[in-house]
């Protein structure tokens, strides 16, 4: 699997979808999966609003998020994400970022997937 240096992933939930959040959490599980076993990953990916809960505990994708980090992709959960909903400490996979660095990543890359 190659780490596809122009490609940034950005997941402003925890599901896709505006529809059942139990069923927009299996879809972003499928997603996530699917995307795993692509020949390509991102380079980075950039979780924000609920998207952070993807990454902190609890999260039943914190194995793969931890995959993709292993495998070269920086993940970055928002931090004033993080703190509105009180899970700073809570972080297990990638690190926090700031709006500067998010904005910067998404004039920066040559592509820009959110599901």
């Amino acid at each position: 699997m190659d780490r596809n240096e122009e490609l940034l992933l950005v997941l402003k939930s925890s599901g896709i979808g505006d529809g059942e959040p139990d069923l927009g959490e299996k879809l972003m599980t499928a997603f996530l999966n699917t995307l795993w076993d692509s020949p390509t990953i991102p380079a980075r990916i950039i979780c924000l609003n609920s998207g952070i809960f993807l990454t902190t505990e609890g999260s039943p994708v914190n194995d793969l998020m931890k995959s993709f980090e292993d495998a070269g992709t920086d993940i970055l959960s928002c931090g004033t994400c993080l703190e509105y909903y009180g899970r700073q400490d809570k972080l297990v996979v990638g690190q926090p970022t700031n709006m500067k660095d998010t904005v910067e990543s998404l004039l920066t890359f040559k592509r820009v997937l959110s599901p």
